[in-house]
């Protein structure tokens, strides 16, 4: 019996991960570092602290960082302005689970980010936890941030259904014990492997229903 829903973000309920790399590869080349063909890749899943550590000691870009982090976020801001990209259906999506199920947030992005993201969408009332990977020790493929926001419910990891994009994301929910419904990001599909682990692959978002959820 699933108990809760826990959704990723990026990828998810707003379309950004191309946004997150796009933003990332110009900062690094904009600075004199070097953006490698694994960076976008390599990077997926990581949290703030994880990703920024990355640009400075992978990809040589100056500064600290924190430095890093603080540049990346402002400009993320500033390419969301007063419209996140958010997925056509999934605050529809959302909004059903909703009606019968208690929902959290697990998301590798920023906490302020992920704010401006969930009341741009009219959802931040719905979610009664809310958990960003720079909150915990280890970012996806660890299960850290999924395990967090089933505590924070109250409700059991093996209960709570996962709502994931991303090969990492996929493998972070799996290795925290949850059912996972996976929705393969188009930009930067899931491996094979990580997506054969998934309990359910569905098409679009708008296939999200309660009988998906709840098996």
């Amino acid at each position: 019996m699933i108990e809760a829903v826990v959704f990723d973000l990026d990828g998810v309920i707003v379309d950004s991960e191309q946004v997150w790399d796009d933003v990332r590869e110009r900062y690094t080349r904009e600075s004199g570092g070097t953006y490698t063909d694994s960076a976008a890749r390599d990077m997926m899943g990581m949290s703030s602290v994880e990703w920024s550590r990355y640009m400075a000691e992978q990809l040589a870009v100056p500064g600290t960082p924190e430095e890093i982090n603080a540049a990346i976020v402002e400009r993320m801001l500033a390419r969301y302005g007063e419209e996140p990209p958010l997925i056509p259906g999934a605050a529809d999506a959302v909004r059903r689970c909703a009606e019968r199920l208690p929902l959290a947030v697990a998301s590798s992005s920023n906490p302020e980010l992920i704010e401006v993201v969930l009341r741009a969408a009219g959802l931040r009332e719905l979610f009664r936890a809310v958990v960003s990977s720079q909150e915990v020790a280890r970012g996806k493929p660890a299960p850290d941030v999924y395990l967090e926001a089933a505590s924070r419910l109250g409700v059991a990891p093996a209960a709570c259904a996962a709502v994931e994009d991303s090969h990492n994301g996929i493998r972070s929910a799996k290795a925290a014990g949850m059912r996972v419904i996976a929705l393969p990001n188009p930009h930067f599909p899931p491996d094979d492997e990580a997506l054969a682990s998934a309990d359910v692959v569905l098409h679009t978002i708008d296939e999200l229903t309660l009988s998906v959820i709840d098996f």
